[in-house]
């Protein structure tokens, strides 16, 4: 299915996740391998969920791990990318062998300057910013705007949940704001090979191209 921008869909557990995920369009799937992340998987789950899916990139979240280790994984499982929920220097990102996507926190009353300061001393050393949701209900219209500026000037991705916070749908947030793509959550089977995707199935229909 055709989708008017990029989704990734963060912590993927499980074959039916990855499957449904993959053939609705969702062009990036993030697996848990750091042992500090609750939910995370081993190696040879994500090597089992992966070798199932055809036509996406796989995208490995790690915390606490050094660069040497997360480099074993990447290479153990095949990865394409890494999304580093920690903060690091530069000289700890030029050792790693992915791209690299960096989780950040919605801070929704933090100055425009330190915000724009927070992503400028990263942005030399990471492919994009994931906000995965926003810290409150609904956003204004300066923090709309603001939103809007960063997504022109920084590749973010944003969580669905910003549809809702900027009182709309998330095809509208796609539409307005312009972010490089949509996050979704991967959640947990009801029992081997059952799952409900109504929510994720509605966000997948509203980006429908």
């Amino acid at each position: 299915m055709a989708l008017l921008t990029s989704v990734l869909v963060r912590g993927i557990n499980n074959l039916s996740d990855a499957r449904y995920c993959a053939g609705m369009g969702a062009d990036r799937l993030t697996f848990r391998l750091d042992p500090a992340l609750p939910g995370h998987l081993t190696p040879e789950a994500v090597q089992e969920i992966s070798s199932w899916v055809a036509g996406v990139e796989l995208v490995g979240e790690f915390d606490t791990l050094p660069a040497a280790a997360i480099n074993e994984l990447a290479e153990r499982c095949g990865l394409h990318g890494i999304l580093l929920h920690r903060r690091r220097t530069p000289e700890e990102l030029a050792l790693l062998s992915r791209p690299v996507l960096k989780l950040i926190r919605w801070i929704s009353d933090m100055l425009p300057e330190d915000v724009d300061s927070r992503f400028q001393a990263q942005t030399d050393h990471v492919a994009g910013f994931v906000l995965t949701a926003p810290t409150t209900e609904t956003l204004s219209a300066i923090q709309i705007t603001r939103l809007t500026q960063q997504a022109r000037m920084f590749p973010l991705w944003l969580g669905a949940g910003f549809g809702a916070s900027t009182g709309g749908s998330v095809r509208r947030l796609v539409e307005t704001v312009r972010p490089v793509g949509i996050v979704l959550e991967g959640g947990d089977e009801i029992k081997p090979g059952l799952r409900d995707f109504s929510e994720m199935e509605a966000v997948f229909e509203e980006l429908e191209a």
